[in-house]
């Protein structure tokens, strides 16, 4: 036991500066949070964990040997996501921009006449976050990087390996986030019932998913 610890240290305190460092998936999950709540944080980022480990699955089945080596299956897949991307931000923003009331919108009417925050299922959390995921090709190229430098040929199967450390990859991931999402869950009740700040959020969330559109489309195999 003490030698799979020593062996595999390095493994474990990569994966965990990969997953703390500031990136487009705890950018996403921190935003659902703060909008939606610690629960549909939670499912935010099981979403992502699942788009993640679907890349892992292809990588250990040699499906994601494609996305990096041919430059149609990388473009499709990059270009789906992009357009997946852009309309969730379109949607967001739309939803904050709705129609108020009356002209005077800082009157007592225009503030209850506001539509409310669009709420989001557990479901829909998840499924969203895993699609972000799953529609992003350098998810793949990152998987296949990065996992074989721990893969060791004299301690049996390759695939089962790479499956293994893959999925450790996305449990460290998640247990990273889920604190952040606590953290960010227990300020985001202080400020609960502030409309006006919920309603910028949202408008936020909607330049991300755009913002991460655009750098997706930025990117080259």
């Amino acid at each position: 036991m003490a030698d799979l610890l020593i062996q595999y240290t390095p493994f474990l305190v990569s994966a965990l500066l990969l997953n703390i460092s500031p990136g487009p998936d705890l950018a996403y999950i921190s935003a659902q949070t703060a909008i939606h709540g610690r629960k549909i944080g939670v499912f935010s980022s099981l979403g992502v964990c699942s788009g993640a480990f679907v890349h892992v699955v292809a990588a250990a089945l040699g499906l994601s040997a494609i996305l990096a080596t041919s430059a149609l299956a990388f473009s499709v897949v990059k270009w789906v996501g992009v357009a997946y991307l852009v309309w969730l931000g379109i949607g967001a923003l739309r939803s904050s921009f709705a129609k108020r009331g009356p002209d005077d919108a800082s009157s007592e009417i225009s503030a209850v006449k506001r539509p409310p925050i669009p709420t989001m299922t557990a479901f829909h959390a998840w499924r969203q976050g895993a699609m972000i995921d799953v529609l992003n090709p350098k998810v793949a190229i990152f998987f296949m990087a990065f996992l074989p430098q721990f893969v060791n040929p004299a301690a049996g199967d390759g695939a089962i390996q790479f499956l293994v450390l893959g999925t450790l990859v996305n449990v460290i991931g998640f247990c990273v986030e889920t604190v952040v999402v606590f953290a960010i869950g227990f300020a985001a009740i202080r400020l609960r019932g502030n409309r006006s700040l919920g309603i910028w959020l949202q408008r936020s969330l909607g330049g991300m998913f755009i913002a991460l559109g655009v750098r997706l489309a930025l990117t080259e195999r």
